[in-house]
């Protein structure tokens, strides 16, 4: 059974639940099994985006920040729900002591995926039976699927993770990542965001491929600090370790932007509004930080700034929840008029470890 353990090196789970929310409202509610299901943050039509939904509902098209009468129109059929948050963070609780079973190294990095280090576990059985017993025990004892990545490094299996969903389990060795890894889009890169990628395609960094063979001086140039680790990303390296302890203090994450011209339209807002909830919820995740507390910012065509905040009674750092309260804060306080700037920030950030002393101490 060691042949499959390296004596240098380590064994890497990435374990992503598959369409998380729905899922979990499809466990609790197996009438709506097989049904195509979204959960939307706004039941009003005009309002409404799209928060997440069930594979049977992609198949109609339906996407995560579709417009609800939009997605209405693609899947007349489709049930949609709000989020029920409480109840997604308490299943999620459940799902980590799970893979704990496993392993005492576990890392989550979001509400619906952690990091395992499985390297010291070869008496449990292969990665694969082992991913194998994690994906079944996940459906027999919660009704929930998952993809899992397996590859030497965190990296690698995010990456494998991704690329067979629902329920799937794929390798990704270092040998690997010129065959399947090289030729995905830039966009598919974990670490790559929309703004990143335009700047690499007009450079003709088309694919992950042309990122690992780019000169390292000239991603320096176009994306900082962040382009020399990209690099080394799409050659395979990636030298973190899964360390469920790891955590820094911050007192607010925030990310903001301001338009080329000035917006109107409440659903390229929400467009918006979501990138930067994905940006917020990407700089808590490298931090493993959380915080209880949204804040939005509206700076308006006139420069007239306001910004408003919402007390949670609970911490959060998923990109959904971060964008869910944000879009409340939105719909509350925008007067209509054409905005110039939005910003969304998480104050009062913590130390997930801090937030999990706190917690047990009550």
């Amino acid at each position: 059974m060691n042949k499959w353990y390296p004596k240098n090196g380590y064994v890497i789970f990435h374990v992503d639940m598959n369409s998380f929310y729905a899922s979990v409202e499809i466990a609790d509610n197996p009438e709506l099994k097989g049904k195509p299901v979204a959960i939307a943050g706004n039941p009003d039509e005009r309002k409404g985006i799209i928060v997440t939904c069930s594979y049977e509902a992609r198949a109609y098209g339906v996407k995560t920040t579709m417009s609800l009468w939009e997605a209405r129109k693609l899947c007349p059929s489709l049930v949609v729900l709000r989020p029920n948050f409480p109840r997604y963070r308490e299943v999620s609780q459940e799902i980590f002591k799970l893979l704990e079973t496993y392993t005492p190294y576990v890392e989550p990095v979001s509400i619906d995926e952690a990091f395992m280090d499985i390297t010291t576990c070869s008496h449990l059985g292969s990665p694969i039976e082992l991913a194998v017993s994690i994906q079944n025990k996940l459906l027999e004892q919660m009704n929930l699927p998952c993809s899992i990545g397996i590859a030497p490094n965190k990296f690698l299996a995010k990456m494998g993770s991704d690329m067979k969903k629902p329920n799937g389990i794929t390798i990704l060795r270092k040998r690997d990542i010129y065959s399947k890894l090289w030729p995905l889009p830039i966009e598919e890169m974990y670490g790559v965001g929309k703004k990143s990628a335009a700047k690499l395609r007009k450079h003709v960094i088309n694919n992950i491929g042309d990122i690992a063979k780019a000169d390292s001086q000239l991603l320096k140039t176009l994306l900082g600090v962040n382009g020399e680790k990209l690099k080394s990303r799409a050659l395979g390296n990636d030298p973190r370790p899964v360390d469920p302890e790891q955590a820094e203090s911050f007192k607010s994450i925030g990310s903001s932007t301001t338009f080329p011209k000035d917006i109107v339209d409440y659903e390229e807002l929400i467009i918006k509004l979501n990138d930067l909830a994905q940006n917020v919820a990407t700089r808590l995740e490298r931090k493993d930080a959380v915080g209880d507390t949204v804040q939005l910012m509206i700076r308006y065509y006139d420069r007239k700034t306001i910004t408003r905040r919402m007390k949670l009674s609970t911490y959060i750092y998923s990109k959904d929840d971060i964008f869910y309260y944000s879009e409340m804060l939105l719909n509350q306080h925008w007067n209509g008029a054409a905005i110039r700037l939005l910003g969304i920030t998480i104050q009062d950030a913590k130390k997930k470890e801090d937030v999990t002393y706190q917690l047990s101490l009550f």
